[in-house]
């Protein structure tokens, strides 16, 4: 009898450690580095078409690449909705992001799921998050594109690359979505150094190529 209460104890103490572990994971502040997120907004654009933001896509001057969110990791995963912070934010911080995140739902959407989690008040992490999309240097051939093309992953990796010295090419991802860019993912450390990422790396868009939709298509 007092084997069997020693064998429940141990599996007591055992879940308790992995419900404390657990616990702290999600804490605020409690991470290893950034994943800066930049959508490519013509695919965005084009793929919803009239279900798109128009505040986004129904503009005089199209936007290119957008920032998707400032996103808290772990070496392996990432915590999200992180408790003990404010759900709701100002909306005058959406109004002061739209040159950069033109959707009000988006930034609210970030903030509750990812800034949450960032140890940072809903101002610095938004500030935190412009600082890291001016740190990107985004390279020429993306600022002057006016038609369709085609890329493969590792050349748009290779671009952004050779446009900011110091970013390595296990250091971000190039995503795809119905055989278009999606998204360029770049690693950066707490102070917004690049870094190192293996698992994100490695969640990179697998096609050999992918389209390019040119600013305005719908």
């Amino acid at each position: 009898m007092a084997l069997h209460s020693r064998a429940w104890l141990k599996i007591f103490c055992l879940l308790a450690g992995l419900m404390s572990t657990s616990t702290l994971a999600e804490q605020p502040g409690e991470f290893d580095f950034f994943v800066l997120s930049l959508s490519w907004s013509p695919t965005y654009c084009k793929q919803e078409g009239k279900d798109a933001n128009p505040y986004q896509c129904e503009v005089d001057d199209p936007y290119r690449f957008v920032v998707h969110g400032l996103w808290p990791q772990y070496e392996q995963g990432y915590p999200q909705s992180c408790p003990g912070m404010p759900e709701r934010i100002d909306r005058r911080i959406a109004e002061d992001m739209e040159d950069i995140m033109p959707s009000h739902g988006l930034v609210f959407h970030q903030w509750r799921k990812h800034g949450t989690c960032s140890g940072l008040d809903p101002e610095d992490y938004f500030s935190l998050t412009r600082q890291a999309f001016e740190k990107i240097a985004i390279p020429g051939v993306f600022k002057k594109l006016d038609k369709r093309g085609k890329a493969a992953p590792a050349t748009v990796e290779k671009a952004f690359r050779l446009a900011n010295p110091g970013l390595r090419e296990d250091g971000m991802a190039v995503t795809c979505d119905r055989g278009e860019l999606e998204e360029v993912r770049i690693c950066l450390t707490k102070d917004l150094a690049f870094r190192s990422c293996t698992a994100v790396d490695r969640a990179g868009c697998r096609s050999a190529s992918f389209d390019v939709p040119p600013p305005g298509a719908r």
